[in-house]
C-alpha cells in the first residue's frame, strides 16, 4: 500500500488549507484512514480518522468544529479541509491506513502503513 499526501502549505492564522491522501495497492474493502501530526520537538498525535465502510469520523478535540475528514471512495482519496487554522496547528501532517477497520483509531502505532508526510505552517 502507498500512500501519497499533499496539500500543505504556509497559511496566516484564520486561514485554510486542504490536504489530501491518495491511497494505492493491495487495500481492502474495509479500511480505516486517519490523519496525524507531528510539531517540532513535540510527539505524533492524532487529528481525525474515517472508516471508509460507513465513513463514521472522529475528531481530536483541538481541532473538533475546525477540521473535516471526508473521502472519496472511487478515487481512495481522503481529504483533511482545515479552516480556522491557529499557530498550534503548525505541524507536520502524515496520513495512515489499516486494512482492519476495528483497530483504536487514535493510536498511531496500529497503522501498518503512512504517507510521507506533509508541512502546514499556520503564520500568526
Amino acid at each position: 500500500v502507498q500512500l501519497q499526501a499533499s496539500g500543505g502549505g504556509l497559511v496566516q492564522a484564520g486561514g485554510s488549507l486542504r490536504l489530501s491522501c491518495a491511497a494505492s495497492g493491495r487495500i481492502f474493502s474495509r479500511y480505516v484512514m486517519g490523519w496525524f501530526r507531528q510539531a517540532p520537538g513535540k510527539e505524533r498525535e492524532f487529528v481525525t480518522a474515517i472508516r471508509w465502510s460507513g465513513g463514521s469520523t472522529l475528531y481530536a478535540d483541538s481541532v473538533k468544529g475546525r477540521f473535516t475528514i471526508s473521502r472519496d471512495n472511487a478515487k481512495n482519496t481522503v481529504y483533511l479541509q482545515m479552516n480556522s487554522l491557529k499557530p498550534d496547528d503548525t505541524a507536520v501532517y502524515y496520513c495512515a491506513l489499516d486494512n482492519n477497520v476495528y483497530i483504536d483509531l487514535r493510536q498511531s502505532y496500529l497503522y501498518d502503513y503512512w504517507g510521507q508526510g506533509t508541512e502546514v505552517t499556520v503564520s500568526s
